[in-house]
């Protein structure tokens, strides 16, 4: 059964075929392959992007979808995660996508549900497929991994995208690096002054503060956090001239990145976007093939 749960449970050999064959979805393939098969997203938290993007791809897959609301749920009359999932699985469905706040929900499921789950987001810990269309959005760019160098910079510490596109990036051969406030930082990382990454990175990857995650309000204010650690059309003026510049999204215009920069010639955020239908295709349909 294919589940995908950690980007890192995949060979780098793996991951560059479901990037493959996220292309072949961008250049119109598969269209309706997967006809008739059913698929429930389960988003317990929050999302834009991600829900709707999967949601997106499996339309043009031909599936049929339920988009589940968990505040008009029996969750709210005390039924489980648990047992919410299993009654989905009892519908007949042939696969899960879902998103929990909650690190590593997936394990309490291990064993229990026999059709494949695929991760949307779990609380800070991974986001395999937001890794995988920044993956493909970088491979476009330049055509490999190898050698290449990221500055992934702002909320390090609470980003399960940071955390997720580390870890698969080194394996591919990139040099990784974060910076921001300290405050913000995981000590297992090498951090870069700012300033010295903007000059030097071929990709700058820039992280929201998430503060629904933190216990306690931000030391920096807006303004403060802009002008030390945000992403202004003059520092971009410093950037290499291949460098390009990336974000998860969603995006806080005039904190970590300024206004004008979010659709600057540098930047690639809404390709990204555009990318994750794709690299979603793919992993739904070689979910599929497990089944």
């Amino acid at each position: 059964m294919n589940d995908l749960l950690q980007l890192s449970s995949l060979s780098t050999a793996k991951i560059q075929h479901i990037l493959d064959v996220a292309e072949l979805c961008r250049q119109g393939q598969f269209v309706d392959s997967e006809k008739g098969k059913l698929v429930a997203n389960l988003f317990f938290e929050p999302s834009t992007r991600t829900q709707y993007s999967f949601n997106t791809a499996e339309e043009k897959l031909g599936m049929k979808v339920i988009n589940f609301n968990a505040q008009a749920s029996s969750m709210q009359k005390g039924e489980t995660f648990y047992d919410t999932v299993k009654t989905f699985e009892s519908f007949g469905l042939d696969a899960l996508v879902i998103r929990d706040r909650e690190d590593e929900y997936y394990k309490q499921l291990l064993g229990r549900v026999q059709i494949p789950i695929l991760n949307a987001g779990d609380g800070k810990k991974d986001h395999p497929t937001q890794s995988l269309l920044d993956l493909l959005t970088i491979r476009q760019e330049f055509g490999r991994f190898e050698g290449l160098k990221i500055a992934i910079v702002g909320d390090v510490k609470y980003s399960r995208v940071a955390h997720t596109n580390i870890e698969v990036m080194q394996r591919l051969g990139m040099q990784c690096v974060i910076s921001g406030p300290e405050e913000y930082r995981d000590p297992q990382y090498d951090y870069i002054n700012f300033d010295q990454a903007v000059q030097e990175m071929d990709i700058l990857m820039l992280l929201r503060v998430q503060h629904e995650r933190h216990e306690q309000a931000m030391s920096l204010s807006r303004q403060e956090y802009h002008e030390k650690y945000g992403l202004s059309a003059e520092r971009v003026k410093r950037m290499k001239d291949h460098a390009i510049i990336m974000h998860p999204a969603p995006f806080n215009r005039g904190v970590e990145i300024a206004d004008e920069v979010v659709e600057c010639a540098k930047s690639r955020i809404f390709k990204q976007i555009n990318n994750g239908v794709f690299v979603r295709m793919a992993v739904l349909k070689w979910a599929m093939e497990g089944r």
